[in-house]
């Protein structure tokens, strides 16, 4: 499954009202380091797809949101479980990282 497309408007229904676990990727078109954690996190989204969705809200599109979540700097991942920010990362890393991250969170099991 692809990672989601989300909005300002979209913010509320699809990660904060999501019965499972949402990883949101704050992401720009400019922004390379973004672009360096897209295909891990296109990945994840397919390696993952039935504990966890993935999902992507481009800031300059959509500034509403990371504004009122205080994004200060991109990639900025966070975690939402049950409505609220479980956990949050800044920077890019390596989907490794990522899933370590993911798993610590309890949002996702270890691969086998």
């Amino acid at each position: 499954m692809p990672t989601l497309k989300v909005t300002d408007d979209s913010f509320e229904a699809d990660v904060l009202k999501a019965s499972k676990p949402v990883l949101v990727d704050f992401w720009a078109e400019w922004c390379g380091p973004c672009k360096q954690i897209g295909p891990a996190l296109e990945q994840i989204a397919d390696d993952y797809a039935e504990q966890l969705t993935v999902a992507k809200i481009n800031i300059e599109d959509s500034p509403m949101t990371p504004s009122k979540l205080g994004v200060k700097g991109i990639p900025t991942l966070m975690l939402f479980k049950d409505g609220h920010m479980a956990s949050m990362k800044v920077g890019a890393m390596p989907k490794q990282k990522i899933m370590e991250w993911l798993v610590e969170a309890g949002a996702a099991k270890p691969a086998e």
